[in-house]
């Protein structure tokens, strides 16, 4: 990339050959996956295995080194690209387990965000009105702007307060850790409704989703499924292929894809 890109149209990921260590240990080992523009995809393995890993490296944590392979965005290597360079071009995580930050303004905290990521300064009304409506749209209370960024926020706030994040950041690849961890029943559905609204108007966005539930397919549904074991995505499928592993877990799965992945 020449420089920081700060308007994305479209996104396609491509993933080849991915190999990358930790402290030495080596986690995931030629890994392949595509994702095009406006595809929901699913991570799914065994405890242990690198889904989680392989968000890190997507986002460029510096603790894991890729010792093989590339990931390309529209055909160019992000590999150089540091983790803030990576969100400027629209990629997003959603933390499994999110940080606390404590003296950093919830608010003040997504301001500075959203006007680095558009590289412009944002008014303060027009801030300050987007993120009122989106935390209606969450069921969130209005004092959690002004309070210390996750502090002291329960678990489903935490996840709120990522997709209020997503929401106000607009990214065109979002990566999901484990969306259901730490959420009930009804946040659960909140936190859905809001992916689903999001992507319906932003029909371009791409989604990783990784999880181990099955509960969040009733409300995001994915149009591939991946199972993930000893760093190598050993099946691909599409629905029925996450039903399986519900119903006679990891042991019996074949390696084998069920269909042509990257295909429109």
């Amino acid at each position: 990339f020449s420089g920081i890109i700060y308007l994305v149209i479209f996104m396609d990921i491509e993933i080849s050959n991915l190999s990358v260590s930790v402290e030495n240990k080596e986690v995931l080992k030629d890994l392949f996956l595509k994702i095009n523009k406006g595809e929901i995809h699913v991570i799914m393995g065994p405890n242990g295995t690198g889904k989680s890993t392989l968000s890190k490296v997507l986002l460029g944590h510096p603790s894991y080194i890729v010792t093989k392979g590339d990931i390309k965005i529209d055909n160019k290597s992000i590999l150089n690209l540091t983790t803030d360079e990576r969100a400027r071009l629209g990629i997003f995580l959603v933390f499994q387990n999110p940080i606390s930050i404590e003296g950093v303004k919830n608010s003040d905290f997504l301001r500075v965000a959203s006007n680095n990521i558009s590289n412009e300064n944002i008014s303060l009304y027009d801030f300050i009105k987007e993120m009122e409506e989106y935390f209606v749209d969450l069921d969130l209370k209005k004092d959690m702007m002004h309070r210390s960024l996750n502090e002291n926020f329960s678990g489903g706030e935490k996840k709120k307060n990522e997709i209020l994040q997503m929401k106000m950041l607009k990214p065109k690849f979002i990566i999901l850790d484990e969306l259901d961890s730490g959420l009930d029943v009804d946040s659960l559905k909140i936190v859905c409704k809001n992916i689903n609204d999001y992507i319906n108007k932003n029909k371009d966005t791409s989604i990783l989703m990784i999880t181990h539930y099955e509960k969040i397919f009733e409300y995001i549904r994915p149009n591939y499924v991946h199972i993930l074991k000893d760093g190598k995505i050993i099946k691909s499928g599409d629905i029925s292929l996450a039903n399986e592993v519900f119903k006679t877990g990891y042991k019996n799965i074949n390696n084998s894809t069920s269909l042509m992945l990257g295909e429109k």
